[in-house]
């Protein structure tokens, strides 16, 4: 499926009516040797009234002012010679230096044959430029259209810090034509789709066009944002930081009630609580144990992944690959200086040997060291079920809130009941001994606020996800007003003696 949209009528359907105001100069480079190659290149203009494959400007999106670059596939399939990655390079200059979002409408073949390994040579031109742009703190994001191949799709167009397709775009780095040519067989059908790229996590969602203006109001509302004006929101009033009836709950009644269905998780915590929300694809889509998230609470932007734990009939595993989207989405929240929410809610990463190939366990530890040295804020939540490495992976933080009843442990109780005691019948005795629940992990250090469950967030999942946002919210304001330079240094030392007051011998 491909919308058959021209460059501008694309546009025109994104930005605000009448905003628009291009950028573009006439091709710099003198006419080319080859006739024919000159030849096409006059018809390509006098079909599409451009001068080159790619308009550029800046519009207004929902009133904020947006660089924009769109590909035309209707000049030479869109694709990318010297004169165009000049036109798309200036163009990112510019949005750098009016300190401009910038979004990309790719539609493209690739580098342009005629021009050979000059043309090859500038997605490095205009990656460079990208790179700066960045750097600078500004947000680029690009919407890749049908078909995205080649060079461009191997640069520019995926290297948005978030990356959108059409639905059915053909996406990849070899076109089909050229790898059976090469290979002498044809390429599996399906490769190439953009809804089998969202499935692996490699681009962030599949947005039918007639959608597209909102998608991008939301993402950048929040990638864009800045923090409301005002006090940090107080605590709610009646809210106690720790209720009486919670602190003798029972950690392996905890256990059981995490498990219950009806407890919110990610989604619906974020449901509740979020002003603005896009939820963004993940490794297994909607269907997978990882939410991602760009999200504005309480006036505050804040970018999010979370786990959304599975039930007894859909299972979720947390593998490799949902991983490595969160180690990509730290990076994000990190160029543009946005805090990280990160929510724990799982029973553990995937146990397989699918996942012992896939590298779950170096994965886990790629984690914890980029949450750890990550340069902005980072807030955990543990929200019910804490179980193993799956868990651990998302906890470094400058601060960790938890809910009511929910626990940490290396394995869930019967797990480590067989192993301590090959059966699985003392699991509610280690719980119990093993400082789980959240207030152990508070005593531990490693829980700063236990959001109570009055008297289980399955009872009252409204209230309790109003209080855990507005805790949220807090914590989040409260961050904001430290310094940034010397954050990892603080988050190691906050890590440095966790556990130590629960260990037996212990500190």
């Amino acid at each position: 499926m491909t919308t058959g949209l021209t460059a501008h009528q694309l546009i025109g359907r994104v930005v605000d009516p009448d905003s628009f105001h291009g950028w573009d100069e006439p091709a710099w480079t003198s006419p080319p040797e080859d006739e024919g190659y000159r030849g096409a290149l006059a018809r390509a203009r006098a079909r599409t009234g451009l001068g080159e494959a790619v308009t550029t400007g800046r519009g207004l999106l929902a009133g904020r002012p947006v660089a924009l670059v769109a590909s035309e596939f209707g000049f030479l399939g869109g694709s990318i010679g010297v004169a165009t990655a000049e036109r798309i390079t200036r163009a990112v200059e510019r949005a750098t230096a009016e300190r401009l979002p910038l979004l990309a409408l790719p539609v493209s073949g690739g580098t342009r044959m005629q021009e050979g390994t000059a043309a090859f040579l500038c997605m490095v031109r205009i990656t460079a430029a990208l790179q700066a742009h960045q750097a600078a703190g500004l947000p680029y994001v690009s919407y890749l259209r049908n078909p995205t191949m080649g060079g461009v799709f191997a640069s520019w167009g995926t290297l948005g810090h978030l990356v959108f397709a059409e639905p059915g775009a053909r996406l990849g780095f070899l076109g089909p034509r050229v790898y059976e040519e090469l290979r002498g067989v044809p390429l599996p059908e399906g490769i190439q789709h953009a809804e089998t790229l969202a499935e692996r996590g490699l681009i962030d969602a599949v947005v039918p066009p007639q959608e597209l203006r909102e998608v991008l109001r939301r993402a950048f509302a929040v990638l864009a944002g800045l923090p409301a004006a005002g006090d940090p929101p107080a605590a709610a009033p009646g809210t106690p930081r720790h209720h009486p009836s919670e602190r003798a709950a029972d950690p392996w009644d905890s256990v059981r009630r995490t498990r219950n269905p009806e407890r919110p998780g990610t989604r619906e915590l974020l449901d509740g609580t979020a002003g603005e929300l896009l939820l963004l694809g993940g490794p297994g889509g909607g269907e997978g144990a990882l939410v991602r998230a760009l999200a504005v609470l309480h006036g505050r932007p804040v970018v999010v992944v979370g786990q959304q734990r599975g039930t007894p009939e859909r299972e979720r595993p947390f593998t490799a690959a949902d991983l490595r989207a969160v180690r990509r989405t730290a990076r994000l929240a990190e160029q543009l200086g946005l805090p990280l929410l990160t929510v724990v809610d799982t029973a553990g990463a995937e146990l397989s040997a699918q996942a012992e190939l896939d590298g779950v366990a170096v994965e886990i530890a790629h984690c914890l060291t980029t949450l750890l040295a990550l340069r902005t804020p980072v807030l955990a939540v543990l929200l019910g079920q804490g179980s193993g490495g799956g868990a651990l992976a998302l906890l470094p933080a400058d601060r960790v809130l938890a809910a009511g009843h929910a626990w940490l442990a290396p394995l869930p109780p019967e797990g480590a009941s067989a192993i301590v005691y090959r059966d699985g019948d003392h699991a509610a005795e280690l719980a119990r001994a093993q400082g789980i629940g959240a207030y152990d992990l508070a005593e531990a250090g490693l829980v700063d606020q236990v959001v109570p469950e009055l008297p289980d967030a399955a009872e009252e999942p409204g209230r309790f996800c109003e209080r855990m946002g507005l805790a949220i919210a807090t914590a989040l304001a409260g961050l904001a007003d430290e310094p940034e330079g010397d954050r990892p240094a603080a988050r190691r030392r906050r890590h440095r003696w966790l556990g130590d007051r629960i260990a037996p011998g212990g500190r």
